[in-house]
């Protein structure tokens, strides 16, 4: 069998699986989900969710890694020859994923430095699309390169690439075991902070009083499951690849519920300080929490900046932990994300880590300078919508069906993760990922080629949602399938072997 990198601590292993799970999501797609959808009583689905779907794919990702000690395409491989493609496409949509979040790091970074003196002014939106962004008139276009976005995005990549150079022990573990320790306390006082100015309590009572007529609701549970499904970092290879990097006495299920209930917490803190803010401005401008609650881009780089502005003291140094707290989550996520296709590389095509680095995250670096030009933020929103709703959703239903109903490998895993773990998995696991996951995915994707075949996304010219968007999400299905094409190392059927005989 292959010599594999190994995490040096099984701390170093939970930050890293934490780390990637805690992302930009956390921070401004929480909050307003769970208020959207029934405030507190939202939790409810959502736990469930967590506990049916979440939890349950963690544990099966981790068992699937450490069994078959590969990346995620040699990991499918190994299952069953002709599944490799899956591998490959979670490869591909995490590839399509660090192009762009790339970006959005650059941007905090700049945001980090503007908040010291409020450079955003009065009009943050303005700031933002045509001060900052210089943003094309037509999406689309492409424009020329933004030297704002751009000097920022080659420094997110010198740091990540640095930082995979090293290695899963002296490099991404250790930047883990910094990075999160120093989000979690930043992101403490960010909330400690809000929650005492005049407001606050106004936008925590909105966040959460419960609705429970709304958890009658089945679009209330799908927001649930889609939650917890596209801020865990399962379904697209990550987590195949880290647990590939476990020794061999591992527990495997109470790292699987330890990664779930800190990626839970930290959105639960997140929607705290957030909706503290929140209340704030409302209070400030006189309106309703309502018409100030927003998600995504807008909250982080055109809704917190206005609050900021208003805030009694210390404004500056609040935006500037707020966007360094945007800075850490975003690099902890994206070390992960490149991991799967530098993995994958060296796995497949047997090269030495340095060579995968250079060319998976070279070609990444390119590929991300689209969005560093006029037309980056359409090609980016496009991007992200396509290739979460149908990559990584889709790609969660076809990996779930396969490994439950078509090479039937539940028994075999939970057999497997039992033997190591202190948390023995039974009937629960088993029913989550064979029915209840399966159903809700697939009504998921149902609803959403629904939705997107009635209208464009966004409004969106046709030409722009073709191109921009659904060849995205096609392509990388589509790369997949041609990577699995591709020969391996004449040394690998040795080793698939030595695999074979043990289990």
């Amino acid at each position: 069998m292959e010599t594999r990198s190994q995490w040096g601590t099984r701390a170093g292993f939970i930050l890293a699986a934490v780390g990637s799970a805690i992302g930009l999501g956390n921070i401004w797609r929480f909050p307003a989900v769970a208020y959207e959808n029934g405030g507190g009583a939202f939790f409810i689905p959502y736990l469930f969710a967590l506990l049916t779907a979440g939890i349950p794919i963690l544990i099966m990702e981790f068992t699937m890694g450490h069994k078959y000690h590969g990346s995620s395409p040699l990991t499918f491989r190994r299952i069953n020859k002709k599944s490799e493609w899956v591998g490959w496409w979670g490869v591909a949509v995490a590839f399509v994923i660090s192009t762009y979040y790339s970006v959005i790091i650059a941007w905090a970074i700049s945001y980090s430095i503007f908040s010291v003196n409020l450079n955003w002014g009065s009009d943050t939106e303005g700031f933002f699309n045509n001060s900052y962004l210089q943003l094309g008139a037509d999406p689309g276009q492409v424009g020329s390169f933004v030297p704002s976005v751009l000097i920022p995005l080659i420094i997110v990549w010198i740091v990540v690439l640095g930082i995979l150079f090293r290695g899963v022990k002296r490099g991404i573990e250790i930047a883990n075991r910094i990075f999160i320790p120093a989000l979690v306390v930043i992101f403490l006082i960010i909330v400690i902070r809000a929650i005492t100015l005049p407001g606050a309590l106004v936008g925590l009572e909105h966040f959460f009083q419960p609705d429970f007529s709304k958890i009658f609701s089945g679009d209330v549970w799908v927001a649930a499951y889609g939650q917890i499904f596209f801020s865990m970092s399962i379904a697209f290879a990550i987590m195949i690849t880290y647990s590939s990097y476990l020794p061999k006495k591992s527990d495997i299920t109470n790292n699987a519920f330890i990664t779930g209930f800190g990626n839970s917490s930290f959105e639960l803190l997140a929607g705290i300080g957030v909706f503290a803010v929140l209340g704030f401005m409302s209070v400030q401008a006189g309106v309703s929490v309502d018409e100030v609650v927003a998600d995504g881009v807008g909250l982080a780089f055109v809704v917190f900046p206005a609050i900021i502005n208003e805030f009694p003291a210390l404004n500056g140094l609040f935006g500037f932990l707020f966007f360094a707290s945007l800075v850490l989550a975003g690099l902890t996520s994206l070390m992960s994300i490149c991991e799967t296709y530098i993995a994958g590389l060296a796995d497949k095509f047997k090269i030495s880590r340095t060579k995968a680095v250079l060319f998976g995250g070279g070609l990444a670096g390119v590929v991300s300078l689209i969005f560093a030009t006029e037309g980056g933020l359409y090609f980016l929103d496009a991007a992200d919508y396509f290739i979460n709703q149908f990559g990584v959703a889709m790609l969660g239903l076809v990996e779930v069906v396969l490994i439950a109903w078509v090479f039937r490998k539940l028994g075999e895993f939970k057999t497997h993760a039992n033997d190591i773990s202190d948390i023995r998995i039974g009937s629960w696991w088993t029913i989550s990922l064979s029915v209840i996951t399966p159903l809700v995915l697939g009504y998921m994707m149902y609803d959403l080629f629904k939705l997107n075949f009635a209208e464009n996304y966004e409004g969106y010219p046709d030409a722009f949602i073709l191109w921009g968007g659904w060849s995205v999400a096609i392509g990388a299905l589509a790369v997949g399938i041609l990577m699995s094409l591709t020969k391996w190392n004449d040394n690998r059927k040795k080793q698939d072997d030595v695999i074979k005989e043990a289990k």
